[in-house]
C-alpha cells in the first residue's frame, strides 16, 4: 500500500495543469481528495477522472483570494473527511508586463491569488494539519521564486514571497515541534494553460507571449511535475525543483550570485521585443 493511502489531500487549482495531475497521481496512490478551483468545468473533469481511479472526492468552487471563503472551506472539508493530512497550495495565475507600464491593480491581482491565496490556505488549514498528527504543507512557488526576470516583477514578487513565507513557516514548525512537514515547490516551464490564461500590460501581445512560453519554455508535462512533487513529499524534502531549467538556473544563481541579473537581462532583451505591439 502507498504511504498516501487513506490520507486526505487538499489541492487548490485542481481544474487543470499541475493541480489536476497531482489529483490523479494521489488518486492512484489511494488518497482521499478535496479539490477546488474557480474553473468549475475543468474541476468537474478532474473529479470524473479521479473518481474513475477509485478516489473519494469532495469538490468545491473556491477563489483562494477570498480569506473568509477559504476558512469556511477548511471547516467543510474537515467535517466531510474528519481530518486533513496534506495541503497543496497550487492555485496561481500569471501576468507579463514591465513595472513602468503596469497598473497597481495588475500587481494586486497577482499578489491576491499567488501569495495571499497561499497564506489564506495555510492559515485556514494549518490547525487541522497539526491536529492530524501527520501533516504536510506543500506551497507551489516557481522558478521565478529563485531568480527574477524582466517583465515578471509582479509574478516574481508573489513567488519570492511564497518562498520566504514557506521557508520561515518550516522553521517555525521545527521550533514548535509540530507534526507538520513543509515543502516549497519551484517548477520551471510546465506545459499548462497558465501562459495562455495570463494577462499582459497594455503594450504587450498576449498571444505572442503565450506562444513563446508554450513552444520555447514549457518542457515538462504536468504529469512529470506531479510525480516529482509527490515523490518529494514522500521524502519530506524542504525544496523541490521541477525541470532541468529550474535545476540549471538555480545552480547559476548560486554560482554567480547577483551577476545573474545582467546575464538574464541581456538574454531577455533579445527575446522580449517580439511581445511589443509597437
Amino acid at each position: 500500500m502507498s504511504e498516501f493511502s487513506g490520507q486526505v489531500a487538499v489541492i487548490t487549482g485542481a481544474g487543470s495543469g499541475i493541480g489536476r495531475a497531482l489529483a490523479l497521481n494521489l488518486a492512484r496512490r489511494g488518497a482521499k481528495l478535496a479539490l477546488s478551483d474557480v474553473d468549475t468545468a475543468g474541476l468537474a473533469e478532474t473529479v470524473a477522472q479521479a473518481e474513475a481511479l477509485g478516489a473519494e472526492v469532495k469538490s468545491d468552487r473556491l477563489d483562494v483570494s477570498e480569506r473568509e471563503a477559504f476558512e469556511l472551506y477548511a471547516t467543510a472539508v474537515v467535517a466531510h473527511f474528519g481530518k486533513v493530512n496534506q495541503l497543496y497550495n497550487n492555485a496561481g495565475i500569471a501576468y507579463h508586463g514591465d513595472f513602468e507600464k503596469s497598473e497597481i491593480k495588475d500587481f494586486e491581482r497577482i499578489m491576491d491569488v499567488d501569495f495571499w491565496g497561499v497564506v489564506n490556505g495555510t492559515k485556514a488549514f494549518l490547525p487541522h494539519l497539526i491536529a492530524s498528527g501527520d501533516g504536510h504543507l506543500i506551497n507551489v512557488s516557481s522558478l521565478f521564486g529563485l531568480l527574477s526576470i524582466p517583465g515578471q516583477s509582479a509574478y516574481n514578487s508573489a513567488k519570492f514571497a511564497v518562498r520566504g513565507f514557506t521557508e520561515a513557516l518550516r522553521q517555525e514548525m521545527l521550533i514548535a515541534k509540530h507534526p507538520v512537514k513543509v515543502t516549497c515547490v519551484h517548477p520551471g516551464g510546465i506545459k499548462t494553460a497558465i501562459a495562455r490564461n495570463a494577462t499582459v500590460d497594455a503594450s504587450g501581445d498576449q498571444a505572442s507571449f503565450a506562444e513563446f512560453f508554450d513552444t520555447k519554455l514549457a518542457r515538462t508535462t504536468p504529469e512529470e511535475a506531479a510525480k516529482v512533487i509527490v515523490d518529494g513529499v514522500a521524502k519530506s524534502r524542504a525544496r523541490v525543483l521541477i525541470g532541468l531549467d529550474a535545476i540549471m538556473l538555480d545552480a547559476m544563481v548560486r554560482l554567480i550570485g547577483p551577476r545573474y541579473q545582467r546575464v538574464v537581462a541581456t538574454v531577455v532583451n533579445r527575446v522580449l521585443p517580439q511581445f511589443d505591439k509597437a
